[in-house]
């Protein structure tokens, strides 16, 4: 089932797209994930391993512990500040 992975802001600038599709058969952990979009586009390591991402799972913030089932939607981008 194809799990879709959005890139917002900055992000999306930076890797040049705002999102792919990615199959999955099981799930996997945002971690685990993550680790597969760079082992699929090893130049964006850089930018998906920094610090600086958070992480959403069918708009809901997680942790990189969250696990991501087929058909979810999962969405990395920048902290966000305001004043």
């Amino acid at each position: 089932m194809k799990t879709q992975i959005l890139f917002f802001a900055q992000l999306k600038e930076l890797l040049g797209c705002p999102g792919v599709e990615m199959s999955l058969d099981t799930p996997l952990s945002v971690a685990e994930l993550r680790s597969k979009l760079i082992e699929e586009y090893p130049e964006w390591k850089a930018h998906l391993q920094s610090g600086q991402v958070l992480q959403a799972v069918n708009h809901t913030l997680v942790n990189n512990e969250a696990l991501v089932q087929p058909g979810d939607e999962v969405a990395f981008f920048p902290p966000v500040t305001g004043g």
